[in-house]
């Protein structure tokens, strides 16, 4: 995952203000036209065929409280200690986006710790991780949010890869994959043992 968001990071960093598409030529244009559409900043490519099953894999942190006080609502992530990819929806609260067991004792929330995240990756002794780095697409300004990856635009948007039902077809995800999925029309998430499925 690091060398991916390594390299992510490269060929963005050259179109820090550009619209940008990975997976595909260039950005979905405006229909009937070569327009590229404004309201995209970064689209990732539908994937069919011999490329089927590829998704945006989230950053990995070991807890929603190892998050920096100046992360910003929005901000999504795999928390591996809970094994559930939660978005930041208030200054100190998260909505989960994938299933996991969940007992409520009083206040407490309890997750099923019993499934396995692999982070073997992410502490390989011979890989050295930037901890500065980050990518900005759109108008960078003097108070840019933390994030390895941060969009800024206010009237741009991320579009997710495009996958024919990602639980198929995606082999051996790794934990905080997220695609849309073409067929139920569903946003589709995997915490490392299950998938979940959000639809608008």
């Amino acid at each position: 995952m690091k060398k991916s968001i390594s390299i992510l990071m490269i060929c963005a960093a050259q179109f820090a203000f550009a619209q940008i598409a990975i997976g595909k030529a260039s950005v979905t244009t405006i229909p009937a036209t070569t327009t590229p559409n404004p309201s995209i900043s970064l689209e990732f490519g539908e994937y069919v065929g011999p490329q089927q099953g590829k998704g945006i894999v989230l950053p990995w942190i070991t807890s929603a409280a190892s998050l920096p006080a100046t992360a910003v609502e929005g901000t999504f992530f795999m928390d591996v200690n809970d094994k559930v990819v939660k978005f930041k929806n208030g200054p100190s609260s998260y909505f989960l986006l994938s299933k996991n067991e969940i007992t409520t004792v009083g206040t407490t929330t309890n997750f099923d710790t019993t499934g396995v995240v692999s982070t073997a990756l992410q502490d390989a002794p011979n890989v050295n991780e930037l901890p500065d780095a980050k990518v900005n697409i759109g108008p960078s300004t003097s108070n840019t949010p933390p994030g390895i990856l941060v969009l800024e635009n206010a009237n741009q948007a991320m579009i997710l890869p495009k996958v024919t039902s990602p639980h198929l077809n995606i082999i051996n995800p790794e934990p905080g994959t997220m695609a849309y999925d073409t067929v139920t029309k569903q946003l589709a998430v995997y915490n490392g043992k299950v998938w979940s499925f959000w639809k608008p």
